[in-house]
């Protein structure tokens, strides 16, 4: 597996939303709010107060393990913005062989899971905000700053849409006019010339593209991505002589890039937050295991597991893979009375 450029800053779970710069009651119910999720998210593996083998799943996670949040020395080298990013990513491949390339600065650890999918940038920026808590330091970044950057992108980005749509309208009209006065000079059907507008009509697409950017990050600032997203029925469909190499590739993302046994356990190694997973293949139905690794949100509200950014070919391989593990039913130790003399 490659090695990890940044160490592990890990949050092993969790984030909410709010304000760098806070005050009364406000501050109050932020900083309320990052404990709870962090609680909820996070103390598992990180502990309740940041320190090592405290969580009580730290000990039975893979190498390398979480880091000290509490270590103001280590932690207080890191901005905010690269904690940010360390818990909102996309996760990489860290197999030697054909995994993802991997930069300097890129934080590679397959166990730190990535909440990029599940929680919303204000949640996450006050998970930040609680994790500079454990070290003694007050986070900088000014999250509402932030969001009325991204309202006020969006603004632009409408004023632009809508400008580049009445270019087209005015353009795509005069070509129109065009094409009827020479048919009614050639007494004859005059198609219109499409070239005439073409570069109007490639600026309004492109300016509705960036609208629909600007809209989606305002809208992820303080809804949840996955919330209300449906997964629909995948096709799992394979052919016998691809399963093999498609299963093979599911193991290695199951490790290597989405870091499952951080949390879960099989044949004895691995987490303990979710559930062992030595006879997923009788417990589950493919489809179900399919829906879950795309939106566990979606399925239950309540879950600590996030979404992981699976994309559809990376969902496949990961339940063929899960769907093998058929370990034989432990059968419970028969103890022998004891023969009185």
């Amino acid at each position: 597996m490659k090695a990890a450029r940044l160490g592990v800053i890990g949050l092993a779970v969790g984030m909410i939303g709010g304000l760098a710069v806070l005050t009364g009651g406000c501050a109050n119910e932020q900083e309320k709010r990052g404990h709870e999720l962090y609680t909820h998210y996070c103390s598992d593996c990180h502990g309740e107060s940041g320190k090592q083998n405290e969580g009580f799943n730290w000990s039975s996670m893979p190498d390398p393990k979480p880091k000290d949040l509490s270590n103001k020395s280590e932690m207080g080298t890191f901005k905010d913005e690269e904690l940010f990013a360390t818990i909102s990513r996309d996760m990489l491949d860290t197999t030697e062989e054909g995994g993802d390339p991997i930069g300097d600065d890129d934080f590679a650890v397959p166990t730190m899971p990535t909440f990029k999918y599940t929680l919303s940038e204000d949640e996450v920026w006050a998970i930040v905000g609680h994790v500079r808590t454990l070290h003694g330091m007050k986070m900088e970044f000014n999250v509402a700053a932030r969001k009325t950057s991204l309202e006020e992108g969006l603004k632009v980005s409408q004023t632009k849409f809508e400008q580049a749509k009445q270019a087209y309208e005015a353009a795509e009209k005069k070509a129109s006019d065009e094409a009827e006065r020479k048919s009614e000079q050639l007494k004859k059907d005059v198609d219109v010339d499409e070239s005439a507008y073409a570069a109007e009509q490639a600026a309004m697409v492109q300016a509705k593209k960036e609208m629909d950017v600007a809209q989606i990050a305002l809208n992820n600032f303080s809804t949840r991505p996955g919330k209300g997203v449906s997964v629909p029925r995948p096709d799992l469909a394979v052919k016998p002589a691809e399963t093999a190499k498609l299963v093979d590739r599911g193991k290695q993302l199951y490790e290597n890039k989405y870091g499952c046994n951080g949390c879960h356990n099989l044949a004895g190694e691995g987490g303990k937050i979710g559930p062992a997973l030595d006879r997923a293949g009788f417990r589950l139905n493919a489809t179900w295991i399919y829906r879950w690794l795309k939106n566990p949100q979606a399925m239950d509200t309540h879950t600590r597991m996030p979404a992981l950014g699976l994309n559809d070919a990376d969902a496949k391989a990961v339940t063929l893979y899960v769907s093998t593990l058929r370990a034989p039913k432990e059968e419970p130790a028969v103890v022998k009375p004891v023969e009185k003399p």
